[in-house]
């Protein structure tokens, strides 16, 4: 339960830090009005780490920058006609923004900017009561005219006012109520969920990449999977990703099998445990969580009724990596991003191949080869894939993984897996056989990384003598 007296206390330490000092100083003796708004108010209510300090004034752009310069090392015009200036204040960055009253014309998200006389009106127009709440300084009120207090200590998201006038403003904010669902682990207001699902086709007028940028904050929480069910309930993800809801499978009273909707957000949350239990201080690792919330969406193509009540999937991997790469290019993804999501999905089942049975050797090595720079983030993959409420099973695939992890390792060890290539590299080998580059010089290299990942390292020696004999039985 929220402490209001705990919530107080910080945001007096907030008020005294030096750069809130040096700011509200500064406008003060200038005769401005400034108050720190939005998420950093928020969080101290509530406790959170506060990251960077935006800030609102009745002052215009022009007399911003002027106010700053002489307490700042930096400024950036980042938009001067939406009255923003950002500055570096005591090692801080800040982004200062003149009130504002603007007004939408509910065909795009470009609001026609027009400046507002008083904090009350700014607070408003924004996107839920909890983000519009503001702390004037240095005089230390806390101005609150839609309810946000009340909100925080009922753990409720809404918006100021009318849910539909909000989101038919900007259709994007329905995006943010489930990132924020999230994010405060809090409940969304019954109304405001109403006004979502009659809403979601107005978000066709966001664009992709504004669309991936929430999808990408969402999956950057601790856990997305409250914002992931609120998308797919309120019929918001069919619309850009609707993978993710063709994942609730129609069972069929003869064919039963897993809920495979479940299964994935599952998978998502135990990926989640296990990137922060392997990698503590790293940031949320968003190819992970992508790949662990998609692994599964070639399922629905390739789902086949069998005889007897059984269900397959067969090459639901590759399908699966086909329909992501699709997806994720049309939400704008990076290609880096998207060349390790469909990686992952493509090779997730590969492991369990190696539960039936003990692997060799040489396929440790080629599992190494083929996950590449992605073979930490398929361990943690695969292990989350294990959703099965048998024990037993549990505990054997969990033990079947060790074991190839340990044998990874011992193997780096041994041979250098990390550098998995042959000992002659293309230059040797047109030297040795006394070929041009073409089409030979690439199979010549093939057989020599398979001998490679067959038998281990060879030295050069022993790979020129494998290579002269290859050759030469070629013909």
């Amino acid at each position: 339960m929220l402490n209001m007296a705990d919530g107080v206390a910080r945001l007096g330490a907030l008020v005294e830090s030096p750069v809130v000092s040096a700011l509200a100083g500064a406008f003060e003796a200038a005769g401005f009005e400034l108050a720190i708004v939005g998420g950093p108010v928020r969080d101290a209510l509530i406790g959170a780490r506060t990251n960077d300090l935006d800030f609102t004034t009745d002052a215009r752009a022009d007399d911003i920058l002027r106010v700053v310069k002489p307490i700042s090392s930096a400024q950036w015009d980042v938009g001067r006609e939406f009255g923003t200036i950002a500055a570096r204040v005591r090692g801080e960055q800040v982004e200062i923004t003149t009130y504002r009253a603007d007004s939408y014309d509910g065909v795009t998200r470009k609001p026609t900017v027009e400046f507002g006389d008083t904090l009350e009106g700014d607070l408003a127009r924004r996107d839920f009561s909890v983000n519009a709440m503001a702390l004037r300084v240095p005089g230390r009120t806390l101005v609150d005219p839609t309810g946000g207090v009340e909100d925080l200590l009922a753990r409720r998201l809404r918006t100021p006012g009318d849910p539909r006038v909000s989101f038919g403003d900007d259709p994007l904010r329905m995006l943010r109520a489930a990132r924020f669902a999230s994010q405060l682990s809090f409940e969304v207001d019954p109304a405001t969920v109403a006004a979502m699902t009659g809403l979601r086709e107005t978000l066709s007028i966001v664009s992709p990449e504004r669309i991936r940028s929430e999808l990408v904050r969402l999956l950057q929480t601790d856990d997305p999977v409250p914002g992931i069910r609120l998308l797919v309930e309120t019929g918001l993800m069919e619309l850009f990703l609707p993978e993710i809801p063709a994942l609730r499978l129609e069972v069929d009273e003869h064919h039963h099998h897993k809920d495979v909707y479940e299964h994935s957000l599952t998978v998502l949350t135990q990926a989640i445990e296990l990137e922060k239990a392997r990698n503590p201080d790293a940031a949320p690792d968003v190819p992970l969580r992508l790949a662990a919330m998609l692994h599964d969406i070639g399922k629905p193509a390739t789902r086949r009724l069998e005889p007897g009540g059984g269900v397959t999937f067969h090459h639901h991997d590759i399908k699966g990596a086909r329909l992501a790469r699709k997806r994720l290019q049309a939400l704008r993804f990076d290609t880096d991003t998207i060349t390790s999501v469909t990686q992952l999905i493509e090779l997730h089942l590969r492991f369990f191949g190696y539960a039936e049975g003990a692997w060799t050797d040489s396929a440790v090595r080629r599992y190494v080869r083929d996950a590449g720079a992605e073979l930490e983030r398929l361990h943690i993959l695969t292990r989350a894939d294990v959703t099965t409420r048998n024990r037993r099973k549990a505990a054997r695939l969990a033990g079947a993984y060790d074991d190839i992890e340990r044998r990874i390792g011992e193997l780096a060890e041994q041979e250098q897996l990390d550098a998995m290539r042959p000992a002659l590299d293309g230059n040797r080998i047109q030297e040795i056989l006394g070929i041009r580059p073409g089409p030979d010089v690439g199979k010549a290299y093939r057989h020599l990384l398979d001998l490679r990942l067959d038998e281990g390292m060879l030295d050069e020696a022993e790979a020129e003598r494998r290579l002269r004999e290859w050759w030469a039985a070629q013909g």
